[in-house]
């Protein structure tokens, strides 16, 4: 038997609908599929997941306190500039920023060797080249303070602070892997 579907809305002639329906038959399968599965189941060997090595926890406050260092990096290179433009106005507004941005460095440089140190069996502060690194800042802060529109000077102690970070971290690695 043939059938036209009607051209203007596409719809089935309702005698094509029921042959369709006709056409469908539900069939159970011949056997129980879920015992046959079961079985291989309970055959495989269960393996616990192997646990998830956490390595880089130790790593956590080195890595805290290098982004630490390269945020005070990026925000020390993205710092206006002061112009010459009214000098003598601009000398105690200038000398008042470089020693809160001196004070400032200097607060999250201890933050970050606290961190440091919180997370390292053994601290790394006897080293030699650090208590070098500690006096030349010391150093820069004193002669900050004799001359505090010397913005060299932020810059060197913000090289200091960053080389001093650096080692610290290096050597709180080598203290974690030993």
């Amino acid at each position: 038997m043939t059938h036209d579907i009607d051209k203007e809305d596409g719809h089935l002639p309702d005698a094509l609908r029921w042959e369709l329906r006709a056409l469908r038959k539900d069939v159970a399968p011949a056997t129980d599929l879920w015992p046959s599965i079961a079985a291989r189941i309970a055959a495989t060997p269960q393996v616990a997941p192997a646990p998830v090595r956490k390595a880089w926890r130790p790593l956590a406050p080195l890595a805290a306190a290098a982004t630490l260092a390269l945020a005070i990096g990026i925000a020390w290179q993205t710092s206006p500039v002061a112009t010459p433009a009214a000098p003598a106005a601009n000398d105690a507004q200038t000398t008042r920023i470089i020693a809160r941005e001196a004070e400032a460095m200097t607060l999250e440089y201890q933050a970050a060797l606290k961190e440091i140190d919180a997370y390292t069996p053994t601290p790394a502060r006897g080293a030699p080249e650090l208590k070098v690194l500690d006096r030349s800042a010391a150093q820069i802060r004193t002669a900050l303070a004799r001359d505090p529109e010397a913005r060299f000077l932020l810059d060197r102690l913000q090289r200091t602070y960053t080389r001093r970070l650096e080692i610290t971290q290096r050597l709180a690695r080598t203290s974690l892997a030993s």
